[in-house]
């Protein structure tokens, strides 16, 4: 009996230190390494190649990466899968994209879902505009928690023990010379968002870009997403914020309305 017990213990050990190697190249992947050596990954590992590459073949037969030739790998279609799935869970997609076209019909400018997730924000949906240049934010992005209108509208009303622990160490990323890195300005900041009902970002997470963004409330009041519009910052001029503001907040609260519909 022992020795069976011990035998068990042994494969689920086995079997979670395999699942463990397979998150984590999954998480190698982003937006710089879409494809990956086997190399590669067996350094990011610290394990031996034939060992990398029976991890990464075990995640070929399931789905989550294919081979890329003529030597890699790149996520599969399984990974897409479960991203639909992950959307679709929320219920935010199906309600959102409706009004979200119709916000950039009226301001002509792309329109993003995103939700925040823990120290990060993600975006969920995007509606591009019809400009030749356009905003190279895409569906699954991962999005820094202090810089960007939509990032600080979901941090605004987050809950105040959860800001001070995401943002109390003024050790915060900078991505441009007008990011706000510290904590004391960044907590008025978020004060003056939560007074004001928006937020907007001129430069602070990509120098040549406005954003604008609102929470989105569920049928609990509680902010559960935000819907935002980037905009390059010759199309948006100060002297046509305010209407672009206004659109913003009417669609966040138009979505929130249909959240709260749907729950009643």
């Amino acid at each position: 009996m022992t020795g069976q017990r011990s035998g068990r213990s042994s494969t689920y050990r086995e079997r979670n230190s395999t699942a463990d190697r397979a998150l984590d190249i999954l998480s190698l992947f982003d937006d710089r390494r879409l494809v990956l050596g086997g190399q590669e990954v067996a350094d990011a590992l610290g394990v031996a190649r034939s060992t990398a590459y029976r991890y990464l073949q075990s995640l070929v037969s399931s789905g989550f990466v294919e081979e890329q030739k003529p030597a890699g790998y790149r996520l599969g279609p399984r990974v897409f899968e479960l991203a639909r799935l992950a959307r679709k869970g929320l219920g935010l997609s199906e309600v959102s994209l409706p009004v979200m076209e119709e916000l950039k019909e009226s301001v002509g400018e792309t329109v993003l879902l995103t939700r925040r997730t823990g120290s990060a924000v993600v975006c969920l949906e995007r509606v591009e505009s019809d400009h030749s240049v356009r905003i190279s934010y895409e569906r699954g992005h991962v999005l820094p928690v202090n810089a960007g209108a939509s990032a600080l509208a979901l941090l605004a009303w987050a809950p105040p023990e959860e800001i001070g622990r995401l943002v109390g160490d003024d050790d915060l990323p900078q991505f441009t010379e007008t990011t706000v890195t510290e904590t004391g300005p960044l907590l008025e900041r978020l004060e003056a968002i939560r007074k004001d009902g928006y937020a907007i970002s001129r430069g602070e997470l990509d120098a040549d870009v406005v954003g604008i963004a609102a929470p989105v409330r569920d049928a609990d009041g509680d902010v559960v997403a935000a819907v935002s519009i980037a905009a390059l910052s010759r199309r948006l001029p100060p002297a046509k914020e305010r209407s672009v503001i206004v659109a913003v907040v009417a669609a966040a609260e138009t979505i929130g309305d249909q959240l709260r519909m749907l729950a009643s």
